[in-house]
């Protein structure tokens, strides 16, 4: 793995130049990455409005709805601590 300072890695990402060649990929990891799966059943007249706006968003279904189950939780007010 290559170094270089932060001020030339900004120019290169900056610029368009491949900047993979500066990670540890060998340790990378993803933050709260667990999943778990959910079942949702919906109307066929629903699922097929569901999956129209998918398609004019150029989406996929799944991540339609996430999106906007996270969008709504995060409008949701947070419990006092």
């Amino acid at each position: 793995m290559k170094t270089i300072t932060a001020t030339e890695f900004d120019k290169k990402f900056d610029d368009g130049e491949d900047v993979s060649e500066y990670f540890d990929w060998a340790n990378a990891r993803r933050i709260n990455w667990e999943h778990e799966l959910v079942e949702l059943e919906l109307p066929k007249e629903e699922l097929a409005e569901l999956d129209a706006e998918a398609a004019r968003l150029n989406t996929s279904r799944h991540r339609l709805v996430s999106l906007w189950i996270r969008e709504r939780l995060q409008q949701a007010p947070k419990p006092a601590a």
